[in-house]
């Protein structure tokens, strides 16, 4: 599953609460500190809360008791790069310049 996908499982309107930590997703649905998707107002459903469980005041093994539902899909996008270097026509146009300028101070 993506992160896109992920957010998709909020638990709001009735939809299920998924939470992924280390890249593993858990369905927090049945637990009542996860009603409606919100984690005692601090911590939303559908979303990688890696992050957040560093700082949680209880262990990662309280979330691992939950249901393995999947994992984080980690696909690299690359990104198109963009061009490196002078463009042809613009070493062109310079060497029409510096043409000119050289014909300017010989005449």
């Amino acid at each position: 599953m993506t992160i896109e996908e992920l957010a998709r499982f909020d638990g709001g309107e009735g939809r299920a609460a998924y939470v992924a930590v280390g890249g593993v997703i858990y369905d927090v649905s049945t637990s009542p500190r996860w009603k409606g998707g919100q984690h005692e107002g601090r911590h939303q459903a559908g979303q990688d809360l890696s992050d957040e469980l560093k700082s949680a005041p209880h262990l990662r093994t309280v979330i691992e008791r939950f249901p393995v539902v999947g994992k984080i899909d980690r696909k690299v996008v690359k990104k198109p790069q963009p061009a490196t270097g002078i463009p042809l026509l613009s070493i062109i146009i310079m060497a029409f310049v510096v043409l000119l300028l050289i014909a300017t101070f010989m005449l």
